[in-house]
């Protein structure tokens, strides 16, 4: 199944979200316990993210083919603009469809590590919708990927303001996106604000909020510093107490995300995208919880 073939009804829509580890060690364990272990909780498709540069490239598409092929659940293949000209983009493309995978995130992707600013590459692409359109100019007319873009509640940290990632969003979905998957987020009035002025704005496509759940307080801490979100004064408290206990502040996060997760199906929200950093625990304690 593609992407916006899943929302087609009420039904909430349960996706994860995986990355390819570095080592060989991790992806026997992550072949051989942690997809296992995801699946038996029955989400509708797994994504496998594309590290940066393509450094993980072949990783990622080993990933998708085994959850697609020999596990039989759809997946989709993370696809960013950094470091890949037209030629290369074509070639991870038919290298996907191959793999009999036909859903795909397509992403700007973020600056290699050490630089600021994101540089497109020669004969490349500098900005996501530029890349969705070239996915739809060369897919077969009668075969095509299901796109997913990327959206930010509390707007992508290079945006100038909400308003202006929006329109940069609005055009990812009118070059060809299907839905929209978010970053995270762990207030969800910001969320229901960015989906009034999506919806405002005339962007009509389903919206996912994509949740990660806490396993570490200084973890947390450094990704949302990076990407901008923010952690509620309560829920910061609550972190603070649990800085070098990682036992509870992953029972704090499951606690948090399931809460958060529940208000989210219950206020009519398509589904929930959970970004599990490669564990499988916390998940199921997590979906055993929700309203499903």
């Amino acid at each position: 199944m593609r992407f916006p073939e899943y929302f087609t009804d009420d039904k909430p829509i349960i996706s994860f979200e995986l990355y390819p580890p570095k080592t060989d060690g991790g992806m026997r364990a992550l072949k051989q316990r942690i997809v296992p272990n995801l699946l038996k909780l029955n989400p509708n498709y797994i994504t496998v993210t594309y590290g940066a540069g393509g450094s993980t490239r072949a990783k990622t598409l080993e990933i998708a083919s085994l959850i697609q092929n020999d596990f039989g659940l759809t997946s989709a293949c993370h696809l960013t603009c950094v470091g890949s000209s037209r030629t290369d983009i074509d070639g991870i493309l038919n290298e996907i469809r191959t793999a009999n995978i036909r859903n795909v995130v397509a992403l700007r992707g973020d600056p290699p590590q050490g630089e600021d600013t994101f540089v497109a590459p020669k004969d490349g692409f500098a900005h996501g919708n530029e890349l969705v359109t070239h996915i739809r100019s060369t897919e077969p007319a009668d075969d095509p990927f299901g796109v997913a873009v990327a959206g930010y509640p509390e707007k992508h940290h290079e945006a100038p303001d909400l308003d202006t990632d929006i329109a940069n969003l609005k055009r990812k979905v009118e070059c060809g996106g299907n839905i929209i998957i978010t970053q995270l987020f762990y207030k969800n009035d910001h969320f229901f604000r960015f989906v009034d002025k999506v919806r405002a704005s005339n962007i009509n496509v389903p919206i996912i909020p994509g949740l990660m759940p806490i396993l570490s307080a200084r973890q947390i801490q450094r990704i949302t510093s990076m990407c901008g979100s923010e952690i509620p004064g309560n829920l910061q408290t609550q972190l603070n107490d649990a800085i070098d206990d990682d036992d509870k502040a992953m029972q704090i996060g499951i606690d948090q995300c399931a809460a958060q997760a529940t208000e989210l199906l219950e206020q009519g929200m398509p589904g929930i995208h959970f970004y599990v950093l490669n564990k499988s625990t916390h998940m199921r304690k997590i979906v055993q919880a929700l309203p499903l």
